[in-house]
């Protein structure tokens, strides 16, 4: 079988290419990655060093590029992480989320139309259901919770999630979506909420806190996230869509107090900001459909998660400086343009 793993030098990409290496070994990897900012190849360095999976630098949008990447690889299964996933930039720069995530999924699911796979798989996001009051816990996100988007960044995410099951629907594009909370483990990039705390605090640096830091977020860690589409890609239902969620809710302000006790850092580096314009209060993802369905389950808790976090980036704190200075975005060149 052979897989197309799109945006899959970000950080969900990067981790399902390294889980699936291992639980699905006699696959073929591909990899296509336009490397934005979000994108590290040097993430995947130990893969492509073993020649585990095959890169290809390119963008989704570019439709010609994408169906003759089609043409000349013949894919059994495309999992399409490729996306803008930057709330505040998509509140300062639209345009790009719109090009990437919604005209991207349907250039790639065109040619999946032309071409023929076994299936289309969406990563989407609970943020396409907007968000839950503070006040009421009992609510959770249902895959029947109707769409009702916050961010420039959510809208596109929830018109790509339409335009799937259009494709399902009119064409018969055999297809499945997954909606997931908040990620968080390896190789996530530093702009991100708990990357960014745990840099910030191993510089002694003041943390930022929107608001007062009392907006909720249901915490999943990466590899049961992965586990999850893995199974979902090979024995979900056509058409269907699945809420991957880590039964973790926690404040913004308990992630932060968590990190610095984790680092023994004082409470005094938490600053506080203005909020952001259109702040979800509270996401929580009720995954039970896939739990039923597929037996499967988060099996790290967060407290295990969090710790094998912070351990993971004092241990690679090259890989998240180089990002810091910028020097991360020199990698493709020095691995390919430059031999």
């Amino acid at each position: 079988m052979k897989v197309l793993v799109t945006g899959g030098a970000g950080f969900i990409g990067s981790n399902f290419l390294y889980y699936m290496r291992k639980k699905r070994p006699s696959y073929e990897l591909v990899c296509l990655d336009v490397l934005t900012y979000a994108g590290n190849l040097s993430t995947l360095e130990p893969l492509l060093k073993n020649n585990e999976i095959k890169f290809v630098k390119g963008d989704i949008t570019d439709r010609n590029f994408i169906f003759e990447l089609f043409e000349n690889e013949s894919f059994d299964y495309v999992v399409n992480f490729a996306a803008e996933s930057h709330v505040d930039r998509s509140i300062v720069d639209p345009g790009i989320f719109l090009r990437t995530n919604i005209l991207g999924t349907q250039n790639l699911m065109d040619a999946c139309r032309k071409y023929g796979i076994i299936r289309y798989h969406q990563v989407s996001t609970d943020e396409v259901y907007g968000d839950l009051p503070l006040d009421r816990p009992d609510l959770l996100f249902t895959e029947e919770t109707p769409i009702h988007t916050s961010s420039p960044y959510s809208a596109s995410k929830a018109a790509a999630d339409l335009l799937v099951q259009a494709y399902n629907r009119t064409y018969k594009l055999p297809v499945t979506i997954s909606r997931c909370s908040n990620n968080y483990g390896p190789y996530h990039f530093p702009e991100k909420l708990i990357p960014l705390m745990i840099s910030r605090a191993l510089a002694d640096q003041p943390l930022p806190v929107y608001g007062k830091g009392e907006n909720v977020r249901d915490w999943l860690y990466v590899e049961d996230h992965c586990a999850a589409i893995d199974i979902i890609l090979h024995q979900g239902k056509d058409g269907e869509v699945y809420n991957i969620g880590g039964n973790n809710e926690k404040t913004n302000i308990e992630i932060v107090k968590i990190i610095l006790k984790e680092l023994n850092k004082p409470e005094s580096l938490i600053t506080y900001v203005k909020d952001r314009a259109g702040h979800d209060m509270r996401y929580a993802i009720d995954p039970s459909k896939t739990i039923k369905e597929f037996a499967w389950q988060p099996v790290t808790p967060f407290n295990e998660g969090i710790k094998k976090t912070i351990k993971w980036y004092l241990e690679n704190e090259s890989w998240w400086k180089n990002i810091l200075s910028g020097d991360y975005q020199d990698y493709y060149k020095k691995m390919y343009e430059d031999r």
